[in-house]
């Protein structure tokens, strides 16, 4: 705790008796209907905690609003994510939602749940009807999301009550592979008007089922977002906010093998994409449930707090056999690694947050300061075979997992996981001049990892393994307004993360970021812009030893430079263009890599596995009456490696797209939509043993939408 004295001391010097905050919103309005393009002024609650804007917070941040999400036909979480800039995320199996982002992966990249920062793969989202708006933030935000977040950070953010009478929406939507969607909204003030206390209740619900393009394949998903919305008095308001995610796949998709040579760009067997190497009863279960209550309180008109208690609940149940390689002359499929495994986990935590805006030495300031604390724990119940065998790709039968040797019914302890968090930070923004304000903010955390072995204890697998990590995070940025519509900004970050490992002593990861950009209006308006370039270090980080995953690697450091555009036009006031595109050159600057051999191989200058240079997005819509509308859509994904040497690489894609809308009414909606309009055959995520883990082939879909 030798940091503590000087938060401490930082919190001392607020002057409390004159704060003043505005607290980020805690409710949506289902009545806007804002105009599509970027978001500049909208708030982002991720990003700081003063209540700045987009435009005014001297970071790299990308909001794909409701609006967005329906006009891009996004349908999953890693639909709405793709639609930001640089981002490529695909859903493979065992992965909790794959990202890549600004040249780093994985736990590098922090999956955030309104605010609330969980383990990796402890929770994933479903589907997308719940979700209000996805929130992006570029590089390191440790003093907000807390530790991880080097590469960037996604925060999905769930539809709450609003202050509205009544409202309610559905959506049915039917497509290829037997498709289908049922999904209803409904928001209603529970108080009759003037009443002494207001409540307001809404509830979302969502069913998707799909029989997808690959063999034996099913899945079936619901999501369910209950919040009750309670003015108790004029200036103290609570919300309670329930979510529930239920997702079972039938025979789920492990990827599709590559062809022997193995060299090179990696090639798969067309005619054989649609196989399903798994076994008959392969299985993938999540269930997800949260609660959460929100408490904002205005003291006065210059102070108010916000405090979120919650809770989380998490299970996921795997039965997969997992890992397919082509025999020598590609004739048949060899098969093994037969995993199953449940992972258990909860987090429950609370955030307290206080915002105050004053004057220091006659400069306009606004405060920000809280703690937080959070306690996570994880069981892992593993049963890891080999299970070979081999099948012919044309005629195969895939076989039960209960008749593999070596697995059997029920689940075993392995290891259970603690991570227990206090952490206190405090932020300002302190107005330089009337154009020119500075940024600044520090983060301090404790972080006590407690782990227990539930199987037989050995000198490398102890019993009870115990470690603590304090780091001390930050940021400071400026931000020049040189004229009404157009600022550009300078930003220094920095960023922690605990170790992977739970049994091996590493030190936290420690990473920083210099970011420089510009947020703009342009042609009187009708255009709006953001630009950015960076660079990001992350030093001492491990890896999973490729000859035994039990153990990791140390890894000296790892860097990323790029540049991300985006941009929204209304060209004409029919038709609108929209853009992004993002170049990241990532590389490892000190890796070591012990190979197959024995040997030991340094792998500087490689870049990493499955992190694409460029990545690129555009839409045109274009309204043809006010009842007819239609539009274009591309998306482009630069070539990724297959491997840390850097001999295997998956091929670039780019993927077209197409819709046609008809209003019939001001209350109804039809859609017709097109995706992967040119069949393009591409891998989303090279897979491991490796393999293509294939995005979907050309697809269909109708959609009947209507709010009242």
């Amino acid at each position: 705790m030798k940091h503590l004295p000087l938060l401490a001391s930082l919190f001392g010097c607020l002057p409390v008796g004159s704060w003043a905050i505005e607290l980020a919103p805690t409710t949506i309005d289902g009545e806007q209907a804002p105009e599509p393009g970027l978001t500049l002024d909208q708030s982002s609650g991720m990003a700081s905690r003063l209540g700045l804007s987009v435009r005014e917070t001297p970071a790299s941040i990308s909001i794909a609003n409701r609006n967005d999400i329906e006009r891009h036909g996004a349908k999953t979480f890693r639909d709405a994510a793709n639609t930001l800039p640089g981002v490529n995320a695909s859903a493979p199996p065992g992965f909790g939602g794959f990202v890549s982002y600004r040249g780093f992966t994985s736990s590098q990249i922090t999956q955030m749940f309104n605010g609330i920062n969980v383990s990796s793969g402890l929770a994933r989202p479903v589907d997308a009807w719940i979700y209000d708006r996805v929130e992006l933030v570029g590089g390191p935000s440790s003093l907000i999301n807390g530790a991880g977040s080097v590469g960037g950070s996604l925060n999905y953010v769930t539809k709450l009550a609003t202050r509205e009478e009544r409202a309610a929406e559905g959506q049915l939507t039917y497509g290829s592979y037997d498709t289908t969607s049922i999904a209803f909204g409904l928001n209603h003030a529970l108080t009759e008007p003037g009443a002494e206390v207001q409540h307001y209740a809404r509830l979302d619900v969502s069913r998707n089922t799909h029989h997808t393009w690959i063999d034996r394949q099913q899945r079936e998903a619901w999501s369910l977002a209950f919040s009750l919305l309670s003015d108790l008095t004029p200036n103290l308001t609570h919300t309670l906010a329930l979510e529930y995610q239920d997702e079972h796949e039938d025979s789920p998709y492990w990827g599709t093998p590559v062809r022997n040579p193995k060299a090179g760009e990696l090639k798969i067997d067309k005619h054989n994409r649609f196989n399903n190497y798994n076994v008959a009863d392969g299985r993938y279960e999540q269930r997800t449930i949260w609660a959460r209550s929100i408490i904002d309180y205005r003291i006065n008109d210059s102070t108010s707090l916000r405090n979120t208690l919650y809770h989380l609940e998490s299970q996921r149940d795997y039965r997969n056999l997992e890992t397919y390689q082509y025999n020598a002359d590609n004739s048949a499929v060899n098969r093994s690694t037969a995993y199953q495994v449940r992972h258990q986990g909860q987090q429950n935590g609370s955030q307290f947050e206080l915002r105050h805006e004053d004057t220091l030495f006659g400069l306009a300031t606004t405060w920000s300061g809280g703690f937080e604390y959070k306690v996570n724990s994880t069981t892992n119940h593993p049963l890891n075979v080999t299970g070979k065998s081999t099948v012919d790709p044309n005629h195969y039968d895939p076989g039960h997992f209960y008749d593999i040797p070596g697995t059997q019914p029920g689940f075993t302890k392995d290891k259970t996981n603690e991570v227990t968090t206090k952490a206190l930070f405090v932020e300002n923004r302190l107005g330089l001049t009337d154009t020119l304000s500075l940024l600044t903010g520090l983060r301090y955390d404790a972080i006590d990892l407690d782990v227990t072995n539930h199987r037989t204890v050995t000198a490398s697998n102890p019993r009870h393994f115990k470690s603590r990590w304090e780091p001390v995070t930050g940021r400071v940025g400026l931000t020049y307004q040189f004229i009404p519509s157009a600022n550009a900004y300078v930003q220094y970050s920095t960023a922690a993360e605990q170790p992977s490992s739970t049994t091996q002593v590493f030190d936290v990861s420690t990473g920083k970021q210099w970011e420089v950009g510009s947020k703009f209006d342009y042609l009187d308006g009708r255009g709006s812009a953001t630009v950015a370039a960076y660079k990001i270090e992350r030093r001492d980080f491990a890896v999973t030893d490729p000859l035994d995953p039990t153990r990791s690697i140390p890894v000296g450091a790892q860097t990323s430079r790029g540049i991300e555009l985006a941009s929204s036009l209304r060209i004409t006031p029919k038709l609108l263009a929209e853009g992004n595109f993002a170049w990241v050159d990532a590389k490892y600057e000190d890796f070591n890599e012990k190979i197959a051999s024995g040997a030991v191989v340094s792998r500087k200058g490689n870049t990493p596995t499955n992190v694409p240079k460029r990545v690129g997005n555009l839409w045109l819509t274009y309204d043809f009456s006010p009842h007819w509308q239609g539009g274009m859509d591309a998306r482009y994904v630069a070539s990724v490696y297959a491997d840390n040497a850097n001999t295997l690489t998956v091929p670039a894609y780019t993927l077209l797209g197409a819709f046609l809308a008809y209003n019939v009414d001001q209350h109804t909606r039809v859609t017709g939509r097109v995706r992967n309009l040119t069949n393009e055959v591409y891998a989303e995520f090279a897979h491991v043993s490796p393999a293509y883990y294939l995005g979907s082939p050309r697809t269909f879909e109708v959609a009947v939408q209507t709010r009242f």
